[in-house]
């Protein structure tokens, strides 16, 4: 048990010591100031600014940067649509692949391009090294660009700035941070094992004498970004549960901090750029310290493992549930991965969500409803600025005062804005799940009926409206229904909430200023980022506590009471 507990406490602290030199970075990068890349990246940014006909130096306004933004994933997105549906006549294709179903096309692109994921289909047995690569792969570049964009953009209008560019912005996300880190992280996981070949499958004679076929491909590289831009597809069909995904204990090591360390340096960013560093170590406490209770909730189910085994078993002490778990891996480093990959909308898994116990179950589902621990790439940071601003809002109704955030009116607008951005979420989870548990015997396609079966068909919704990607993976979801209804949730769950975003960044940053006075509500104190973790998990808890308890909660009470 110590020794679990000792490794995430060891992850743990590198996220927090590797936070603030990377949110440091960012704010650099972001701000124009001057970084040890730029002898490198200015004459290739430029190049691609004059063939693109970018004007780096022209601001967008909320809707020619939400414009841009919808208009370059739209032509990906048929671009990407076009090369998987194509692919049987495309190069970089060993094992002689088919095209996929029209359906699977289509889900598997919006789900890459909204930086979701979520894979309704086995990697090695789906798609060519041309798709991997060419669609898959250039997708998790420009998708976690696009929310990094929109997490500056955002943190600028809010700290009185103009939105910036655009283009400028996704190029700079692209070659200034996820580019140079992926190349880092690619070259640490070929020392570690990790193939990165464009041969076809091995084959290979068992001790039996028997032909096992073993898939390989160029994974490294695609393992990388996968990890970093916070996207989760993987190549295999059991994702870093593989060996040749995640093959020991220092590529898991490597691959949390990977998932971790750009959503945790936002924050930190942010109270660069606020002048207010004080308040960014504030709040990444208050999401530190949530992500910590959550992750020793599910660890403690997963180490304690099914009652119902272990008095099989005699019941003398608690045999951890290592069920859907990689042996190398064990209890600990699986409940850390699946609290860290659905805190920060990654998705990726090294071992199986639906093998969870309850309380992990749980963890992870609340983590999808929040989406602020640590939030999905770049935009998740803004839902937890969304929560600061409500947070401004309800404190000031308490004490009768206009509310101000970071000196600016916090008014009608702003507050529709915020909500609009918070209420998508349930419609998009929660209206579908409903229709799909209405006929669970030609929609749902549950394999656990029950308390569990209802959590798988919300974790799918969820997982999908979150840009999660990750699911429990009992589920039948390579159906008709669940290719074409999850898009419904991916779409909504992405660019609705973006939109609002920009919005409301750009109202923020047309007000003028209000004098500080001593009446005023400081945000930087701790009792006011107190005030803002209990409203996130109010807000959370009321919202989806309904479906908590028809789930998980309800599990657990079940395997308490014997089966």
């Amino acid at each position: 048990m110590w020794q679990g507990l000792f490794q995430i406490v060891i992850n743990l602290l590198i996220v927090v010591a590797i936070s603030k030199f990377l949110g440091s970075y960012i704010a650099g990068v972001f701000k124009g100031e001057k970084t040890f890349l730029d002898p490198i990246m200015v004459p290739i940014e430029k190049t691609i600014y004059a063939l693109a006909g970018v004007r780096n130096k022209e601001n967008q306004t909320s809707w020619q940067y939400a414009r841009a933004l919808l208009y370059t994933n739209l032509v990906m997105g048929v671009l990407v649509y076009l090369i998987l549906i194509l692919q049987q006549f495309l190069p970089l294709n060993p094992t002689g692949l088919n095209a996929p179903s029209w359906d699977l096309a289509l889900h598997t692109t919006i789900s890459f391009l909204t930086n979701t994921d979520q894979q309704h289909y086995s990697g090695e047995t789906t798609f060519s090294y041309a798709s991997q690569m060419l669609a898959l792969g250039y997708l998790m570049f420009t998708s976690a660009a696009t929310g990094l964009a929109v997490a500056i953009a955002f943190i600028r209008g809010l700290t009185g700035n103009s939105l910036g560019n655009f283009y400028v912005d996704l190029i700079q996300s692209i070659t200034r941070i996820l580019l140079p880190l992926s190349i880092l992280g690619a070259l640490l996981l070929i020392i570690l094992g990790v193939p990165e070949t464009l041969a076809g499958p091995q084959t290979a004679t068992t001790l039996e004498n028997g032909i096992q076929i073993i898939a390989r491909g160029p994974v490294a590289h695609f393992e990388s970004i996968k990890q970093l831009g916070e996207n989760g597809g993987g190549f295999f069909a059991i994702n870093s549960a593989h060996p040749f995904e995640n093959p020991n204990g220092f590529s898991n090591l490597l691959e949390i901090i990977a998932m971790v360390c750009i959503p945790a340096s936002l924050i930190i960013t942010y109270g660069i750029f606020a002048n207010n560093k004080k308040q960014g170590w504030l709040l990444f406490g208050m999401v530190f310290i949530i992500f910590t209770i959550l992750t020793i909730i599910t660890a403690i189910g997963e180490y304690q493992g099914n009652p119902l085994v272990n008095n099989l078993l005699g019941g003398q002490q608690p045999i951890p549930n290592l069920e859907g778990k990689e042996v190398r891996f064990g209890w600990a480093q699986t409940a850390l991965w699946a609290i860290t990959t659905t805190g920060t909308m990654c998705g990726a898994v090294n071992g199986m969500h639906d093998s969870l116990m309850p309380l992990g179950g749980f963890s992870t589902l609340f983590n999808m409803f929040l989406q602020i621990v640590w939030g999905g790439q770049g935009t998740g940071t803004a839902y937890l600025f969304i929560y600061l601003i409500l947070t401004v809002f309800l404190t000031g109704l308490m004490v009768g005062r206009t509310p101000e955030f970071l000196g600016r009116k916090v008014e009608k607008k702003e507050i529709v804005l915020a909500s609009v951005v918070l209420l998508i979420h349930p419609i998009a989870v929660l209206i579908p799940s409903a229709i799909a548990l209405a006929f669970p015997n030609t929609l749902a396609g549950i394999s656990n009926p029950g308390f569990h079966g209802i959590s798988q068909v919300v974790y799918e919704y969820t997982s999908a409206a979150a840009n999660n990607g990750s699911g429990f993976e009992g589920l039948g979801d390579t159906t008709l229904w669940w290719n074409l209804s999850t898009c419904f949730s991916l779409l909504l769950g992405r660019y609705i909430p973006i939109i609002a975003m920009l919005l409301l960044a750009d109202s923020m940053a047309h007000k003028q200023p209000v004098p500080e006075t001593t009446g005023t509500l400081r945000t930087d104190t701790l009792l006011f980022t107190a005030v803002t973790a209990g409203i996130i998990l109010i807000l959370g808890a009321l919202t989806f506590f309904p479906v908590l308890a028809l789930g998980p909660i309800a599990e657990a009470f079940q395997i308490a009471k014997g089966g």
